[in-house]
């Protein structure tokens, strides 16, 4: 009597030779066809379930799909699926768990079958995948260069409107890249409404999903454990319309300097919109910010910020693919335009401030609910009528500096209860070398000087401060709002001049 598999021998019958030419032929069929059908015969074969288990993608192959689980779980611990048979294949795991009237010889045949031809077809899509890769990256060049119809057409017309785009760096960068390759499994053809393309440039993996609007965090997974499994840093830009891909691709960058062991993967969002801005008043930041920037055009805009969020013109250089002397160049430029002098580190925290305010006309809806309050401020407060003032001379046209925010604007409960809580409780020694350190643009060698210390000993005291504020200082977008915190809740002067000493260079904790 025949079992409920199409097998060709019975529950507990002889398994013999006729059996295994019949089993071979059927995966080697299967196998024409794709790795799919490859497994879901594997699991008819042995009446029970099949899964091609990937360390990074999870279930590349499931039959059934409801098996994908157990069979990843089986991958990871083995000694808790005794039942199963696991072999690698194709760098993954093949995971066969049979019924328990199939014959342990007909499983291990199916088994040993099925990995070998997972191995076959894995490296027939090893010979293409250079010349594949090679494509990607022409295509993401094309991206770039700002062709984006002729991308969509060789992705076969699908209807893609927005882009994310992730930049990963690394010394393992080779090997994730194949590793990711595989786990994406990453094909022209649309599919699921998006389309993944990966490519190295200049020495980096770069990776943009392109899709129709939606993001469905799939590849923000697989991205995140290859940067886990491999040490990588990556940044994280969009989504953002297709004809931002250059925009997307330097915010990515600017990102990953804002990336640490602890966070390896770091969203251009997270980093460009300091925690303050939001508790500043609306309508008389954003009228203020749209004054200051009036001088400039969008991609002088956006090469400052790129700057301002790496912290150094070399990096933002990197970021933005220009060399450094056009960096510095344009800066210089921006800076005679803007009539302010960049190196302040105010005006910079300023500045960033300016560039990541709403819109005008995203605060006016609530002007004159801003207005009622100032009116109230004014009636109990100087500083509230100094914001009237200016708030006033924007309106009417005045001239608005980086050098200066409108009066009251930082004076606010709120502000002042951000900054407080930010820097509260650092011992005097550690608030005044920080405020000389971020003075010069967290540069130890001159703030040292300045301190009269040792750089070794600034240092240790940046590695306290740190601790002590649980915040990232070589983010810059925190040292800028650290700048400001120190300056909101100053009360002495935070010079050099006053570090605490008791003979020679040792310092006493207060």
């Amino acid at each position: 009597m025949m079992g409920t598999g199409t097998t060709g021998h019975g529950p507990n019958g002889p398994w013999d030779a006729r059996d295994g030419r019949d089993t071979t032929g059927r995966l080697l069929r299967a196998a024409t066809g794709s790795g799919a059908r490859l497994i879901a015969e594997a699991a008819t074969l042995v009446q029970g379930w099949a899964v091609l288990a990937d360390p990074i993608a999870g279930a590349v192959y499931s039959a059934p799909a409801a098996a994908a689980a157990d069979g990843v779980h089986a991958a990871a611990a083995p000694h808790d699926h005794p039942y199963s048979v696991q072999l690698p294949a194709a760098g993954a795991v093949l995971v066969l768990a049979p019924a328990p009237a199939t014959p342990a010889e007909h499983t291990g045949h199916v088994a040993a079958t099925t990995a070998a031809l997972l191995e076959v077809r894995g490296q027939r899509a090893a010979e293409l995948r250079g010349e594949q890769m090679r494509l990607h990256t022409t295509l993401l060049r094309l991206l770039l260069a700002g062709h984006a119809d002729a991308v969509v057409d060789a992705l076969g017309g699908g209807a893609y409107t927005h882009v994310t785009v992730y930049r990963l760096t690394g010394e393992d960068t080779p090997a994730a890249h194949q590793v990711l390759w595989r786990a994406v499994r990453p094909t022209l053809t649309p599919h699921a409404d998006a389309c993944t393309l990966l490519g190295r440039l200049d020495g980096e993996l770069v990776v943009a999903e392109v899709h129709r609007g939606s993001d469905d965090g799939r590849i923000l997974r697989l991205v995140s454990r290859v940067c886990e499994r491999h040490g990588l840093l990556a940044g994280m830009a969009g989504p953002l319309p297709l004809a931002e891909m250059s925009t997307a691709y330097c915010d990515a960058a600017a990102a990953r300097h804002s990336a640490t062991p602890a966070h390896r993967i770091v969203p251009a969002d997270a980093i460009g919109a300091p925690r303050l801005a939001p508790l500043l008043p609306a309508a008389p930041y954003a009228r203020w910010a749209a004054a200051v920037l009036r001088p400039l055009d969008p991609a002088q805009q956006h090469l400052l910020l790129v700057w301002l969020r790496t912290g150094s013109k070399p990096s933002a250089a990197e970021a933005l693919g220009l060399s450094a002397g056009t960096v510095r160049a344009r800066i210089r430029e921006a800076a005679r335009l803007l009539d302010a002098d960049l190196e302040d580190a105010t005006v910079r925290a300023h500045l960033l401030l300016a560039l990541r305010a709403p819109a005008p006309a995203d605060s006016d809806a609530a002007a004159d609910s801003d207005s009622d309050s100032a009116a109230d401020a004014a009636s109990g407060s100087g500083s509230g009528s100094g914001s009237g003032s200016d708030e006033a001379a924007l309106r009417n046209g005045g001239e608005a500096r980086l050098e200066a925010l409108p009066g009251g604007i930082l004076d606010t409960g709120a502000v002042r209860a951000w900054a407080g809580g930010l820097v509260d409780g650092l011992e005097p020694r550690l608030r005044i070398a920080l405020t000389c350190w971020l003075r010069h643009h967290a540069r130890t060698a001159p703030a040292a000087t300045e301190l009269h210390v040792h750089r070794t000993t600034l240092t240790t005291w940046l590695h306290q401060c740190a601790d002590h504020l649980a915040q990232n200082l070589a983010d810059a977008t925190v040292r800028a709002e650290i700048h400001l915190a120190l300056r909101i809740t100053r009360c002495g002067r935070d010079a050099p001049a006053d570090l605490p000493r008791r003979g020679g260079r040792t310092y006493r904790r207060a």
